[in-house]
C-alpha cells in the first residue's frame, strides 16, 4: 500500500517538473549542496552510507568478499594517489578514459563518445566541481534513468590495489572525473559487478536521455557513412563491436589488432582525396588507450603519404592511446554492429537537419491484470497496456518517394542490471502495433478487447521479442490511428517499463484507457412491489426486530452459496458483510431493513449472471484477467492502475476470483464511487481530506 503511495507521489511530481535535467531527482534522497555544505561546516570530508567503501559496494560474484579479484583492495581518496589530483585538467577528453580490470568497455566508450560534445558532458558532469575550492569529498552526476533525470551524490573514496586506481583511470593518473563518474553509475546499479557486460547503447542512452538505433554491418542501409558524419555532426554517440561465435572468443585480438565482443566507440568519419580519388575515413577508439588497428590507415601506414599536406595534419596523429582511423569499406567489413543514439534526437536519414517529436510513458506489466503476454496467448493478449499514436503529416521528401509517417518506437525494461545481484535475468519483451477501428477512432477512454485485438494482423511489430533492455524499431505507416501493444514474450510477467515513440512529424499520442467511471442503476420501488413471498422469507431470516445484521447476513449469504455446486467460493468474511451493510443501511441502524435487503438481493443477483458469463471454462470462479470486462458489465469502469489494485486484493494465489470476492469487489467499487462524489469539489475529479477525515474514510 504504502509503495503505491510512493509511486503516485512520484508521478505527480513528475507532473510538476521533477525529472527534468534541470530538477533531477535526488537518489537515494541525497542532496549535494546540503550534503557538501555540511561536511564544510563540520570539516570532515563526506562518507557515503548509501554506497560504502566496502567489499559490497564492489560486487557479489567475481567481485565478490571471497574473490582472487578484490584481495588486496584498499579505498583511497585521490589526495591520497597523487599530490595535486584534479577533476578535469584542461578539459575532458577521450584519453581520460582508460579500462581497469572490471568488463566495462561498453560504458567506457559511451563516456568517451561524450566528451567530444561538452555541452552534453556539461548535463552527466556538472561543472564547478573540484579538490580545491570547497573540496569536502563528495562529487556528484547525472544520468538519464528509464525516463527521468536523476542526481547521484558519491564520496570519492576509490578502489585501489599496490597504489593504482582498480577500474577506469587517466592516462596520466593524476584526473578522477571519469573514475568518479563510472563510481556514481555503479551506485545506481548497485556494485561495480553490475556494469561488467553490457552495450553501448545503454551508456549512450543513460547519458543523454536520447534514443538509439542499431544498424547490422554486414548488411548496412544506403549512405550510412552519411549518416555516420550527420550524426557525429549533430553530437550524436556512436559505437562498434565485432560479434563473437563463443565465449572463448570474449576480446580475442584478430590479426591487425580489433578486439572480439568489445565495445569502441566511432569518434570521427572524414572524407579524404587519395591517389586522386575520394575515400571515405572512419575514426574509431579502443576504450583501453591502446591495442590499435594495424590495416590500411593506420597509425603510421603509408597511405597518409598519399594524402594532401593540409589533411595530413589535421587528422594524422601518431600515438599509442587507443584511437585509429580505417577506411570506411573495411569498417563495415571487420565490425559487426554500428549503434547511433540521437541525442534531439534528429532524423538521420534525412538530408536537412530536422528534430523529432517524441512521447513517453511508464506502464506495468503485472501477474494477474496487465501482464498478457505477446499475440500467442489470446486468452490474455488484450490485457496488455495500450498506447495510441495518430498520425496524420506524411513525411517531406521521403527517400523512396512514398507517402508514409516515420516514427521509432522504443520499450525499455526498468531495472535490469540491479536483479544482477538476485541472479534474476531480464524479460524477454517486445510489441506489435495494430490498427485502430473506425468505432474507435478518435477516443483514447478505450481499451481494445480481444474482438478487435484478434481478429486482424498487427500491421507493425518490433523486430524481434529480445531479452535486453530495450527493443527499439524504426516504422513508416500511412495516416492513421494506431495501438501500440508492449508486452513480454510469455504471460504472468512482472515488469516495469517505458514506452517512447519519437515521429517525425508532430503525433497525437496517449495511452488508451477507460475513464474511470461508474454508472449505478438503481430502481425506485417501495414496499408494495416487493414480492409476498419475499416478504415472508424476510421476515423468517430477520426475526422480530425485521433487520438483518452483519453477522445475520454473512450467514443468510453463505448458506445460500453452499447449496450452490457451480461456485467455488470460501464464504463470505465478516468484512465483506460489513462493507455491504455500510453502503446499504440508510437509516444508519447498522442493519439492513426489507428495502435494503431487497436491493441487495438484486445485487447480487445481477452479479452472479455477471460471474457466471464470466466464468468462461465452468470451473466456478473467474480469471483474474476477465475482471475489467465483468466490472464494465456490472457498471464499473476501471483503468489499469485500478484493476492492478483490484486483482492484488481480490485474486487468489492462482489469480483466480470466486464469487464471494467478486461480490466484495463490486461492493467495495460502488462505495468509493459514491463517497467520491459525495465529496468531490464541483465536478473537478478531485476530493480534499484532513488528516483526520482521511484515516476515519480509510479505516471505515
Amino acid at each position: 500500500m504504502t509503495s503505491t503511495a510512493d509511486r503516485l507521489a512520484h508521478q505527480q511530481a513528475k507532473e510538476r517538473g521533477f525529472g527534468t535535467n534541470k530538477q533531477a531527482v535526488k537518489f537515494k534522497q541525497q542532496d549535494y549542496e546540503s550534503l557538501r555544505q555540511q561536511c564544510l561546516k563540520r570539516g570532515r570530508l563526506f562518507e557515503d552510507h548509501c554506497f560504502p567503501a566496502e567489499s559490497k559496494s564492489l560486487g557479489f560474484n567475481e567481485l565478490g568478499p571471497y574473490s582472487s579479484k578484490t584481495r588486496g583492495v584498499v579505498w583511497k581518496r585521490p589526495t591520497e594517489l597523487c599530490s595535486k589530483p584534479k577533476f578535469i585538467d584542461d578539459g575532458a577528453t577521450r584519453t581520460d578514459i582508460c579500462q581497469g580490470v572490471l568488463g566495462d568497455c561498453w560504458l567506457l566508450a559511451a563516456i568517451a563518445s561524450l566528451t567530444l560534445e561538452h555541452q552534453i558532458l556539461a548535463r552527466v558532469v556538472p561543472p564547478g566541481q573540484s579538490f580545491t575550492e570547497k573540496y569536502a569529498g563528495i562529487f556528484h552526476f547525472q544520468f538519464w534513468q528509464f525516463g527521468e533525470w536523476t542526481d547521484v551524490v558519491v564520496d570519492d573514496r576509490l578502489p585501489t590495489r599496490d597504489g593504482k586506481l582498480l577500474f577506469v583511470h587517466s592516462a596520466q593518473g593524476s584526473e578522477f572525473w571519469s573514475a568518479l563518474l563510472e563510481k556514481a553509475y555503479a551506485k545506481v546499479n548497485g556494485c561495480y559487478e553490475a556494469l561488467s557486460g553490457g552495450n553501448t547503447i545503454e551508456g549512450f542512452e543513460d547519458f543523454t536521455g536520447g534514443i538509439a538505433e542499431i544498424y547490422t554491418l554486414n548488411k548496412p542501409p544506403p549512405k550510412l557513412f552519411q549518416i555516420i558524419q550527420k550524426a557525429l555532426s549533430l553530437g550524436s554517440l556512436l559505437g562498434c563491436s565485432i560479434d563473437i561465435s563463443s565465449a572463448y572468443e570474449t576480446e580475442a585480438v584478430t590479426a591487425s589488432k580489433l578486439v572480439k565482443g568489445h565495445a569502441y566507440s566511432v569518434t570521427g568519419a572524414k572524407e579524404v582525396r587519395y591517389r586522386g580519388r575520394k575515400v571515405q575515413l572512419i575514426r574509431v577508439r579502443n576504450p583501453w588507450g591502446q591495442v590499435e588497428w594495424t590495416g590500411p590507415w593506420s597509425d603510421r601506414s603509408s597511405e597518409w603519404n598519399y594524402i594532401s599536406k593540409d589533411e595530413k595534419s589535421d587528422l594524422y596523429h601518431v600515438a599509442e592511446d587507443g584511437e585509429f582511423w580505417m577506411s570506411y569499406s573495411d569498417f563495415i567489413r571487420h565490425f559487426s554492429r554500428l549503434e547511433i543514439c540521437n541525442l534531439t534526437p534528429d532524423t538521420l536519414t534525412s538530408v536537412d537537419v530536422k528534430h523529432w517529436n517524441h512521447y513517453q510513458f511508464e506502464g506495468m506489466w503485472r501477474v494477474g491484470s496487465t501482464a498478457g503476454g505477446c499475440r500467442n496467448n489470446t486468452a490474455t493478449f488484450s490485457s496488455n497496456p495500450q498506447y495510441v499514436v495518430r498520425l496524420e503529416d506524411v513525411d517531406d521528401d521521403p527517400l523512396d518517394d512514398k507517402d508514409g509517417c516515420t516514427f521509432l518506437v522504443g520499450l525499455m525494461q526498468k531495472n535490469g542490471r540491479q536483479k544482477k545481484r538476485l541472479n534474476s535475468k531480464l524479460e524477454t519483451i517486445g510489441f506489435a502495433i495494430y490498427k485502430v477501428p473506425d468505432e474507435c477512432k478518435g477516443r483514447r477512454n478505450v481499451h481494445l478487447g480481444p474482438e478487435i485485438l484478434l481478429r486482424q494482423r498487427a500491421v507493425a511489430m518490433s523486430s524481434s521479442f529480445i531479452n535486453t533492455r530495450e527493443v527499439c524499431d524504426r516504422f513508416r505507416l500511412p495516416p492513421g490511428e494506431y495501438a501500440i501493444v508492449p508486452s513480454t514474450f510469455h504471460p504472468h510477467k512482472n515488469g516495469n517499463f517505458v514506452l517512447r515513440v519519437f515521429s517525425e512529424k508532430q503525433a497525437a499520442t496517449s495511452p488508451l484507457e477507460e475513464d474511470v467511471d461508474a454508472e449505478i442503476e438503481e430502481k425506485e420501488i417501495s414496499e408494495r412491489d416487493v414480492d409476498p413471498h419475499f416478504k415472508n422469507l424476510f421476515k423468517q431470516i430477520a426475526g422480530d426486530d425485521m433487520e438483518v445484521s452483519t453477522f445475520e447476513l454473512v450467514r443468510i449469504l453463505n448458506n445460500v452459496v453452499s447449496h450452490r455446486s457451480d461456485l467455488k467460493t470460501d464464504g463470505f468474511s465478516l468484512e465483506t458483510g460489513r462493507l455491504i451493510v455500510s453502503l446499504l443501511d440508510k437509516d444508519e441502524s447498522a442493519k439492513l431493513g426489507l428495502m435494503e435487503f431487497h436491493l441487495l438481493w438484486s445485487k447480487i443477483q445481477k452479479y452472479l449472471e455477471i460471474f457466471k458469463t464470466h466464468d468462461t471454462d465452468n470451473s466456478g470462479t473467474m480469471s483474474s484477467h476477465e475482471m475489467r470486462g465483468a466490472a464494465t458489465e456490472a457498471g464499473f469502469h476501471v483503468n489499469s492502475a485500478v484493476l492492478q489494485a483490484i486483482v492484488s486484493r481480490y485474486a487468489d494465489a492462482q489469480y483466480a476470483i470466486d464469487f464471494d470476492s467478486f461480490v466484495g469487489c463490486l461492493i467495495k467499487l460502488e462505495m468509493l464511487f459514491k463517497m467520491f462524489k459525495s465529496l468531490e469539489r464541483v465536478d473537478t475529479g478531485k476530493i480534499e481530506l484532513d488528516m483526520q477525515q482521511w484515516l476515519c474514510l480509510a479505516i471505515y
